[in-house]
């Protein structure tokens, strides 16, 4: 470990996460534009974010033995690679269907990045500074997705969408002939079986809920595409973890949920970053379809809460090292629900400063949930699980922005259908937009509830001074 350089690697290792996290959001504000350009509907277009999410939240699985198979180096120089070969792809697609393609390829890469630096973080660095590292991941979590539609706006404002893929690729050639020749080895090697039919399971048990949540946007709940495809998934998705139970080196080990604060965090970290990539949905539609603001105010509404979570990230894990994470949690809840209640009530006169407010006020509460709910849990598991305790709530985290964002939309849609020619609403799509929110608000009160069956261990600082006491005695 002496011979790592652990500032190369957590540069690297920061930059390629950034970008593929980016990628995330950074079509968000682009949407208006390729509906226009591709004459697609909006359900079919916000597969732009979801599919992306959705193959992330596929391969995070599959990273968990990857990370066990294979190099830090091979790991990461693949994966980085075959991002850049999706957003080259991205650039130039010439039809929707192409762009789609190249959001799925660029996912592929994009999805490893993240449990690989988490892993990687974890193993270079003892437990009582994690919140410190663990801060920056905050930053890149919060930060990057948050700062995608203010780029996407300003962009698609001034240029084409196609812009913001060729901004990308060039930091992410960069990223790739730096780390050929800085980047060193850290994970250890093991030889894991590869599982198929895990992997097929995993795909078809969460690529058939996202299809068959999308197919109620555009066909209805009752629709049998609808029905057959949820059915897919859902079973797929059982037959899934039943394997992993039984597999004696699962793809996605599962068991980690027997360690107390797995799983409540785990429900918090999902809920909260589906609140998130939700309302970074929601709101550019709002704005750009019901209130004819342009690309770039809808981005410029959601730069102030982006330069809140990349400022707080880093001091937010310092005061994870020294207090733990009960404390920053509670406040960051309470906070979240009650920031999320007047988007309820978006109309016609909502300001842009109103947005503005409301949105960093909820970003303030975001950056004081997402790492120290992470840090909590992952510093409960043994070093040889956290590969897995990583790769499951990555996926979970994804799985349910996905989904989440998909039901959302969807709820959007069918509201603003249910509800046209109605003599007491006067504005049914922004009053569609009203009642998604309300579900953001709900499922916000739910990680309230979920915060107080959660036993949290003692702070970092405080378990340091308890081993030096006990060394002493």
């Amino acid at each position: 470990m002496n011979q790592i350089h652990r500032p190369t690697v957590v540069a690297l290792l920061l930059a390629g996460a950034f970008i593929s996290i980016l990628n995330q959001t950074l079509m968000i504000t682009a949407i208006p534009p390729i509906i226009n350009e591709m004459g697609v509907t909006p359900n079919s277009a916000q597969w732009l974010t979801t599919v992306f999410m959705l193959v992330n939240g596929i391969m995070i699985p599959v990273s968990a033995f990857l990370i066990e198979r294979f190099t830090t180096r091979q790991l990461f120089l693949t994966a980085m690679s075959v991002f850049a070969v999706g957003t080259f792809i991205g650039g130039i697609a010439p039809n929707f269907e192409f762009l789609i393609m190249a959001r799925v390829i660029q996912s592929l890469g994009a999805g490893v990045m993240m449990p690989l630096m988490t892993t990687v973080f974890l193993l270079i660095f003892p437990i009582n500074k994690r919140g410190s590292v663990m801060g920056l991941i905050g930053l890149v979590i919060s930060f990057a997705p948050a700062i995608g539609p203010v780029i996407s706006g300003w962009v698609t404002e001034h240029y084409t969408w196609r812009v913001l893929f060729y901004i990308i690729l060039p930091i992410a050639i960069i990223d790739i002939i730096i780390a050929f020749f800085a980047l060193r080895n850290v994970t250890e090697v093991k030889k894991t079986k590869f599982d198929v039919l895990s992997v097929i399971l995993s795909s078809f048990g969460f690529g058939g809920i996202l299809y068959g949540v999308t197919n109620a946007g555009n066909f209805g709940w009752g629709a049998p595409i609808t029905l057959v495809t949820l059915a897919v998934g859902i079973l797929s998705l059982i037959l899934f973890i039943l394997r992993q139970l039984k597999l004696r080196h699962p793809m996605l080990e599962f068991r980690v949920f027997k360690y107390a604060i797995f799983p409540f965090s785990v429900f918090i970290g999902s809920i909260t970053f589906m609140g998130l990539i939700g309302t970074e949905t929601l709101i550019p539609l709002f704005m750009q379809n019901m209130r004819d603001f342009t690309a770039f105010e809808a981005g410029l509404s959601m730069l102030p809460g982006a330069l809140i979570t990349g400022l707080l990230g880093p001091f937010v894990g310092r005061l994870f090292d020294r207090i733990g994470g009960r404390w920053i949690v509670l406040p960051g809840l309470i906070i979240i629900t009650l920031a999320t209640v007047p988007f309820m009530f978006l109309d016609v006169n909502t300001t842009f400063t109103f947005v503005i407010v409301m949105y960093t006020v909820r970003m303030l509460g975001l950056a004081m949930i997402m790492m120290p709910i992470q840090t909590a849990a992952l510093n409960q598991l043994p070093k040889e699980l956290i590969p897995h305790g990583a790769a499951l709530d990555g996926t979970m985290r994804m799985v349910a922005a996905s989904v989440g964002t998909a039901i959302l939309v969807t709820i959007m849609t069918s509201v603003a259908t249910m509800t046209e020619g109605s003599e007491t609403i006067v504005r049914p799509d922004i009053f569609g937009v009203n009642v998604a929110f309300a579900v953001i608000a709900v499922l916000a009160l739910c990680t309230f509830i979920a915060y107080f069956f959660i036993k949290f261990d003692p702070s970092p600082a405080e378990q340091a001074k308890l081993e030096k006491g006990n060394r002493v005695s």
